[in-house]
């Protein structure tokens, strides 16, 4: 099969600066949405390339778990890239790599958070992961919200 990709644009009006800095600190995200019930750090430290992080989810109504490797953390670009190596998703797919990068808004307030998510389907009869792209528009919108609350 050959690699794909979907990605989305999620506008927020939390600064790019704070929404990435928040992201990149892990384990604090399942304070800030529903969707994430837990991170756990199963090897390395918490926020660098290299780590294995276990994220305990809900996704489409039930209770899942991800176990993904941080491949970057760039703090200057403001990009994460994680890539799944168990779970749920693994059932479909050979490879997964969820790209997270945040710009700011130019000329005004808020910022731009892009997911792109590149693929191999296991067939194709698999469908495109755009459940996947909606799940990580719902988190944004939390986690934003509670940004925003926080203030």
């Amino acid at each position: 099969m050959v690699e794909e990709e979907v990605k989305v644009d999620v506008e927020i009006k939390s600064p790019a600066n704070k929404f990435h800095m928040f992201v990149g600190r892990l384990q604090h995200v399942p304070k800030a949405t529903g969707y994430v019930q837990g991170c756990d750090l199963l090897e390395g430290d918490w926020g660098m390339v290299g780590s294995i992080v276990l994220w305990k989810l809900i996704f489409d109504g039930e209770a899942r778990a991800s176990k993904d490797r941080i491949e970057t953390m760039d703090f200057d670009k403001k990009v994460i890239q994680w890539r799944v190596l168990e779970g749920p998703l693994k059932t479909k797919f050979n490879s997964i790599l969820k790209t997270m990068k945040v710009s700011p808004n130019h000329g005004g307030p808020g910022s731009m958070v892009k997911w792109n998510v590149k693929y191999e389907r296991i067939d194709e009869k698999v469908a495109h992961p755009e459940d996947l792209l909606q799940f990580l528009v719902e988190v944004t919108k939390e986690v934003d919200g509670y940004l925003l609350s926080e203030e």
